[in-house]
């Protein structure tokens, strides 16, 4: 891990040169038509090294540099903003105090320049060390204090997010010895008093504490102590899995620390506010590709001369049905077809899934593959029945197949997209997609729908489980 913070240092300080380079190259440009108190009597190249220094102590001063947040989430991109603010603010006073007039067309610029590459050079990284870590390098190895079903559930969970780095190697239960008969996924290292042993044999410098791990604060702060001076983090994980991050808020209490999360994010997700931006967003996105739409449909009709369009029932919001539109891309006969085709199922007993359908037209497949055939659905969006974002619209069989936590999902409106459709679509398992849904409806944000449609657009292009 040092290594990446080396890297991102190194990438910090080129982008602040190439920033200045920029920023000289442009007030040169512009200082003609400049005033004189604009323009500055100072060379920008002479004071580039002070806004450097400046802005890369703000960096670290701030934490930009830490390990926990190199590559982890959005905490590291606010940081970067706000070192950046806090970095001319300190150069203003700077150059007030020691009366520098320095060009302020130059600090500008190369501020500009700097806050729009700097969270665009630390997003390549972090997807270079992503891609590391998908290959078994630069992981954090890791020592879980846990009893055995929330190890099961923390080894699961860090599974399904191998980006993150973090490395399982061993566990220590409460009132368990080493020499303890039970069946865990990684070794058992004894109780909490081998935790040091534990971290020393498989070179951890992560120790996560979960359910079970420490019955009271005694005893987590007597881990602290243990660990204090040998370069190991200690890390409490909280029963709090897939509640997202700005639905907690701490707070401090009389020493006790209390987290406090709010309500599931349902009714926004079924509120004014979406339907608003379902609208808005989906008419600009109809008149944009009228003529892509119009240009499939004349292939899918001229192809084999049946209907255009499919439209197939679906369950919408609190159980509701209603006929879903898609673009043909099946022989016209493929519902009666479906029987004769269910012992070639690729995905599981309730979706039916199969790579190389032999109902799918010729003009199917690649629209099929472009998910081309939804476009469509931004018809439904606009009656009401669906949203731009949401969970996937389910069969009425798959349905009554549901038990009794999964139908959460439909108290909002299906998606034309969603988590589901960013992370693998027909890859997915299915547990995972309803997992992924019922996360989406209890934390849902206009922010979060705009992230979901931008990485929806990636992952068309990229065409990832998509037959």
């Amino acid at each position: 891990m040092r290594r990446v913070v080396i890297a991102a240092f190194v990438l910090d300080v080129t982008i602040l040169m190439v920033s200045a380079v920029f920023a000289a190259g442009f007030s040169t440009l512009l200082q003609p038509l400049l005033p004189a108190d604009v323009a500055g009597t100072v060379r920008p190249l002479v004071v580039a090294p002070l806004i450097g220094v400046i802005w890369l102590g703000s960096l670290l001063i701030r934490g930009a540099y830490r390990r926990r947040i190199l590559g982890a989430g959005h905490d590291e991109f606010q940081l970067v903003v706000t070192s950046t603010f806090v970095a001319a603010g300190a150069l203003g006073a700077t150059a007030f105090l020691a009366d520098i007039q320095v060009s302020r067309a130059f600090v500008v610029l190369m501020f500009v320049f700097g806050l729009a590459a700097l969270p665009v050079g630390r997003y390549a990284l972090r997807k270079v060390v992503h891609g590391l870590r998908r290959r078994g390098a630069l992981l954090t190895r890791v020592v879980a204090v846990c009893e055995p079903r929330a190890l099961d559930e923390l080894v699961t969970q860090l599974a399904r997010t191998p980006h993150l780095g973090y490395q399982v190697v061993g566990t220590c239960v409460p009132g368990l010895s080493q020499e303890a008969d039970v069946s865990l996924a990684v070794p058992l290292f004894g109780g909490v008093d081998s935790i040091v042993e534990a971290c020393e044999l498989t070179g951890a410098h992560t120790v996560l504490v979960g359910g079970g791990g420490a019955s009271t604060s005694r005893a987590l702060r007597q881990i602290g102590w243990e660990l204090e001076g040998r370069n190991v983090d200690l890390v409490v994980v909280p029963s709090l899995i897939d509640v997202a991050g700005p639905r907690l808020h701490m707070r401090h209490l009389a020493g006790l620390p209390l987290v406090h999360i709010e309500e599931p994010g349902v009714r926004r997700a079924g509120g004014l506010a979406k339907r608003a931006f379902d609208i808005v967003v989906a008419s600009l996105m109809l008149v944009l590709l009228s003529p892509l739409m119009l240009a499939i449909a004349l292939a899918v009709k001229v192809s084999d001369g049946g209907p255009v369009f499919f439209r197939q029932e679906r369950t919408g919001r609190n159980g509701t049905t209603f006929r879903m539109t898609k673009f043909r891309s099946m022989v016209v006969d493929a519902d009666a077809k479906l029987a004769e085709l269910s012992d070639f199922n690729d995905v599981d007993d309730v979706l039916f899934k199969m790579r190389n359908d032999p109902r799918v037209t010729r003009i199917g497949r690649p629209i099929r593959k472009w998910s081309l055939d939804e476009l469509p659905q931004l018809f439904d969006v606009l009656r009401g029945d669906m949203s731009l974002v949401g969970p996937r619209p389910p069969l009425p069989r798959e349905v009554e197949l549901y038990p009794p936590e999964m139908h959460r999902r439909m108290l909002v409106r299906p998606g034309l997209t969603g988590l589901w459709q960013i992370s693998g679509r027909s890859d997915l398992p299915f547990d995972e997609a309803v997992r992924m849904d019922l996360y989406y409806v209890d934390n849902w944000s206009i922010v979060g729908d705009v992230i979901i449609m931008l990485k929806t657009a990636r992952a068309v292009v990229m065409s990832r489980g998509a037959y």
